[in-house]
């Protein structure tokens, strides 16, 4: 897991507000969200990870052990039960929302870039990151 520590900066997004929409983010919060290119690290305490995610904007941290569900409040603020997974360097994620709503993150760590696919419902978003 050689991409453990390491930061990625995003460089590109495509799709990124309609994918929000399906969410239910109000225009504001989007309008904010489109404009700032995030930062990501994984970290590793013991058997547990915590995938960072920070801007001007906001600072989100999702702590979770591989394969068990936990409690997560998503960066719009809504509650939702996620569960992630790894597969070599890829991380997968399902998160269900009360509402019913799934979303599927698939985010895969390379040496040079982190390529982060989001599908809800008919949408996906894929943004891409470079090491720092």
């Amino acid at each position: 897991m050689e991409f453990v520590g390491k930061k990625y900066k995003m460089i590109s997004s495509e799709n990124f507000d309609e994918f929000m929409k399906v969410l239910g983010v109000g225009l504001i919060t989007r309008k904010a969200a489109n404009a700032v290119t995030p930062t990501i690290e994984l970290r590793q305490e013991g058997d547990q990870y915590n995938l960072v995610t920070s801007s001007t904007f906001k600072t989100t941290e999702m702590k979770f052990k591989p394969g068990e569900e936990f409690d997560e409040e998503r960066a719009d603020g809504a509650k939702v039960k996620s569960v992630c997974t790894f597969e070599g360097n890829v991380l997968k994620q399902t998160q269900k929302g009360s509402d019913g709503l799934e979303v599927n993150y698939i985010r895969e760590f390379g040496p040079e870039e982190l390529k982060a696919v989001m599908t809800a419902k008919d949408v996906t978003c894929t943004r891409v990151y470079k090491v720092q």
